[in-house]
């Protein structure tokens, strides 16, 4: 063997060295984020526009956990004490719930949550509201004209007896069944520290016109196409879909309010990469990120500075007129009593 040839072998094996170390220092330079959150037609959005642009921007792997809120929420109590999600995706409700079990950080301050409206902020600064759907009203318009029946403009016209067996509401396990109850204590001298005038109220005048209460999607969808409910409590984000079909489906928000069900992030606490977690709130909360959850997934943009064409803005909460002025419930009292609330419904309301 000659000394060159010698040489050449040393010079190839050092180079097979230092490709494998390349390989193995940006291996260990991406770091993997873990985000639990929906499934369907949320997490393609996800996929497609939203991680993306975070993952080339950051150097970061996003793995995605897809469940629904319940699901979620015990997956971080199973993990407690070893938590491997960074960032929690959930419905608002449960998000009051992860935060009173201490499973949520902080929040780090950032410019884009000054640009965010009011009902976006949680008062313990551990989560943000980064998409508002609209409990209201949707009805059947072509049903609604044929019968010369004016559209709907409050919460109390669901109580009219010409809707008998004509109203699909979801149950209150459900938020948007829980926000009418929330809704009809309001209007009846009561709220959330006083349920009672709300129960009395279904009991009493909304239930002989409950065709179904309701919590599948789907089925609902079913029941307005056939035409066996005509009216119904739902969000405005199902309205849309329905109404993206062709059916005459059409949303409006009762003169008294309609009622914001929020979708919530927060860093989980724990979190093996919580700078990597904050980052992907702030960036869930840009105008790019907020755009696309708007135009893909029906979520009413909570940035302010977000600018929707006219085509885009049917069927979401958006701008001061509509986002700014949705009610939020107090989900720290509902949930201390909704396990009660749940069985006092299913006893009295839901037979």
């Amino acid at each position: 063997m000659t000394m060159r040839s010698v040489m050449c072998g040393l010079m190839a094996t050092a180079a097979l060295w230092c490709g494998m170390a390349a390989v193995q220092t940006a291996a260990a330079q991406e770091k993997t984020l873990y985000v639990a959150a929906y499934g369907g037609s949320f997490e393609q959005t996800m996929r497609k526009d939203i991680i993306p642009a975070f993952e080339k921007a950051n150097g970061v792997k996003i793995e995605y956990v897809a469940g629904n809120s319940t699901d979620n929420l015990a997956k971080l109590q199973a993990q407690r004490g070893n938590q491997q999600i960074d960032v929690v995706i959930l419905d608002d409700g449960p998000m009051y719930q992860a935060v009173a079990l201490n499973f949520c950080a902080d929040l780090e301050k950032a410019p884009v949550y000054d640009q965010l409206y009011d009902l976006a902020k949680m008062p313990s600064g551990k989560a943000i509201n980064f998409g508002a759907v609209g409990t209201g009203i949707l009805y059947n318009k072509a049903w609604f004209d044929e019968n010369k029946i004016p559209a709907p403009t409050s919460w109390k016209d669901i109580e009219d007896p010409r809707f008998k067996k004509k109203l699909a509401i979801p149950p209150i396990n459900n938020s948007y069944g829980l926000h009418a109850l929330v809704m009809m204590a309001r209007l009846n001298g009561g709220g959330e520290t006083n349920i009672e005038p709300g129960f009395k109220e279904f009991k009493d005048k909304i239930n002989p016109n409950v065709l179904a209460y309701e919590p599948s999607p789907g089925k609902m969808t079913e029941l307005f196409q056939s035409n066996q409910a005509v009216i119904a409590v739902w969000g405005s984000g199902r309205a849309k879909a329905l109404a993206d079909t062709g059916f005459p489906a059409t949303f409006v928000y009762p003169k008294e309010g309609g009622i914001v069900l929020g979708s919530a992030a927060c860093q989980v606490a724990g979190s093996k990469n919580a700078p990597e977690a904050q980052k992907f709130i702030q960036h869930m909360l840009g105008v790019e990120a907020q755009t696309a959850l708007a135009v893909s997934a029906g979520f009413g943009p909570v940035n302010k500075t977000v600018e929707l064409p006219a085509e885009k803005q049917a069927g979401i909460p958006y701008g001061p007129e509509q986002v700014g002025k949705l009610l939020v419930v107090d989900w720290d009292t509902i949930n201390k009593n909704r396990e009660i609330w749940n069985k006092r419904w299913t006893r009295e309301i839901e037979r």
